[in-house]
Order: structure tokens, then sequence, then C-alpha cells
């Protein structure tokens, strides 16, 4: 029971931190409407930069961005595949909370990987084959009026007619703030990590105290609550137990040692499936140090969370060809990291 109710704060946490983090991008990619595309020229380079920073950001808000811009011929095929493979999705919030380091060096790596995959792709494919048969213009650049979500003369107006939304948002956020304050959960001890979780939740509870109605329900509830996070606490979770009891009573340790080769062949196949929870198992074994970050970063090239959808829902090609671009520089960072040892 007590190792059950671990595996529990555990969960919240990364959760919790998820959660916020996202409520805080989700806000700042609503005021920051049209910053990506309005700044676009016709230099590729500057594509592949401004897709691999779309894909650094975390969760799949970029990714999205990055087919919708595809889909309107404002970046290329490339760029597309530089999107791809520097995002994880929402496990970056994770890694993010689990390793943030590491996490770090990781989504840099990508950065740079995805950027010369994004060039080479561009100067292998046929540009007409690519730009007119998986580009028809039927995505639509999300367009909304910038919301006035701080109004900084009347910042307590919002609890004049409060919904249950708001109410229910800042319980559990004000629940995660006092946990963490507390240590019962995140770190016990106070370090760097516990007081930016502790700044990012001040931020988010601000956030949702001023933002209006609308943004807070469309946004924030419908988008981020609803949709996202019992996905990801049930993932995280899941696991979590799951790996926590393999470790426990399976030696897996020494068959993942003497089968990495396996292991990476199993970590890019499963990066192909356009979810984001299957590659928290390679997130939470590569936390516990049961494989190397090689294959980590292979699976993380490869997986890209939610971000593909919009594209599979477009063309079926198109969704393939990314993946098996993605699959292709995968296996090669795999199988060298694997062979040098890192």
């Amino acid at each position: 029971m007590i190792i059950l109710i671990e595996v529990l704060k555990h969960a919240l946490m990364i959760t919790g931190f998820v959660f916020v983090m996202m409520l805080i991008i989700e806000y700042i990619n609503v005021q920051t409407k049209g910053l990506w595309h309005n700044n676009l020229t016709e230099s590729r380079w500057k594509q592949y930069f401004i897709a691999a920073i779309l894909g650094a950001i975390p969760g799949c808000l970029g990714a999205f961005t990055a087919v919708a811009l595809f889909s309107h011929r404002i970046i290329s095929f490339g760029a597309v595949v530089t999107a791809m493979i520097t995002t994880s999705g929402d496990e970056a919030f994770v890694m993010l909370a689990m390793f943030p380091q590491k996490a770090i060096l990781l989504i840099a790596i990508m950065f740079v990987i995805g950027i010369i995959a994004g060039f080479i792709t561009d100067k292998l494919d046929s540009k007409k084959y690519f730009e007119t048969k998986f580009s028809h213009n039927k995505f639509p650049l999300h367009e909304e009026e910038k919301c006035d979500c701080f109004p900084h003369k009347h910042l307590f107006s919002n609890f004049k007619k409060t919904s249950a939304p708001r109410i229910l948002i800042i319980i559990i956020i004000a629940i995660f703030l006092l946990g963490t304050i507390s240590g019962e959960i995140g770190p016990q001890n106070w370090n760097w990590v516990r007081i930016t979780i502790i700044f990012t939740s001040l931020f988010a509870l601000l956030i949702v105290i001023t933002v209006p109605e609308h943004f807070l329900e469309e946004h924030l509830w419908e988008h981020i609550v609803k949709v996202h996070i019992p996905k990801i606490l049930l993932w995280t979770l899941g696991t979590l137990l799951i790996v926590h009891f393999l470790l426990q009573f399976i030696d897996i340790n020494s068959w993942i040692a003497s089968n990495m080769f396996i292991v990476l062949a199993v970590a890019l196949l499963i990066g192909i499936i356009p979810e984001s929870g299957p590659h928290l198992v390679f997130v939470t074994l590569f936390a516990a140090g049961t494989i190397p970050f090689s294959i980590l970063l292979a699976s993380s090239i490869v997986q890209d969370g939610h971000g593909m959808l919009p594209l599979l829902a477009e063309s079926k090609k198109g969704f393939i060809s990314v993946k098996a671009v993605n699959l292709v520089f995968g296996a090669i960072v795999g199988i060298i990291g694997l062979l040098t040892g890192f």
C-alpha cells in the first residue's frame, strides 16, 4: 500500500506540473497569435529554425501549427519533418518534471537533428510531389481575436459571476500548490525544481483567476482539463506501476542490457503510434536507469504525441511519409548511440 501511495504521489506531481505548464503555454499561444506564420519568409533555413522552435515547445500546439503552415504551403515538407523530429508532445512536460537537465539536453539534440533532417529531406524529395500531394489548403490557421486576458483595472471581476469550471480549476491548482509547498507532492527538500513548480503554479493560478470566461472554458477547460489531463494521469500512473512491478519482480535490467537493439526496435515502432502515452514507458525506464540515453533519444525522434493527427486526418500518405523519414533518422541515431555507448 505504501508503494502504491508513493507511485500515486509521483503521478500526481508529474500530472500537476504538466497541467500548469500546458495552461501557461495555452495562454501564451493565444496572446501571441500570428507570431509564427506572419514572420516567415521564403528562406528555407528560417522555416527549419522556426519549425524546430515550434516542435521544441512542450505539448502539441507547436506541432499543430507546423501542420497548418504546411497545409497553407507556407513551410516545406522538410520543415514539417523538422517540427515532428523536434517535438515530443506531452512527454516533454513529463521529462522536464522527471529529469529536467537531461530533458533539456534531449530537446537541444533533437533541435539540431531536426534542422539537419529537414534540410536533407527537402534536398532529396520531389518538391512538386510533396507540396502538391499533401497540402491542399484544407486546414485554416486558428483565427481568434486576441483576448483581454489580464484586465489589470478589475482583476477579480470574474468572481462576480464565476463558473463551475473556473472554481474546479482553481481548486485543482490550489491543492497541487499546497501539496508541493508541504512536500507531500514532488521534491521533499527545497530545491530549484520545487521552487519552479511553485512559481509556475502561482502564475497558472493568476491566469485562471483573470482570464475571461470564454477563454477559460474553450481553451483551458475543454482543451486541457477534459482532453489531456485524464489521459496523462492514467498513462503516467499506469506506466509507473507497470515499470515498478517489472523492476521489482522481473530482472528486466539484465534482459534489456543483453537485448538493447531489440529494445531500440520496439521503441522505434511504438514511436509510430500518434499517441503520447506509450512513449512514457521509455521515459520511465530511462529515469530508472534501465535504458541508455540513445534509446530515449531515438524514441523521442520518432514519437510526436498527437502532433501528427491533423496531417493523418488530411493525408494518410503524408502521415506515413513523415513517420518513415523520422523512423530512418531515429534508427540511425539510436544505432550509432548504442554502438558508441551513448
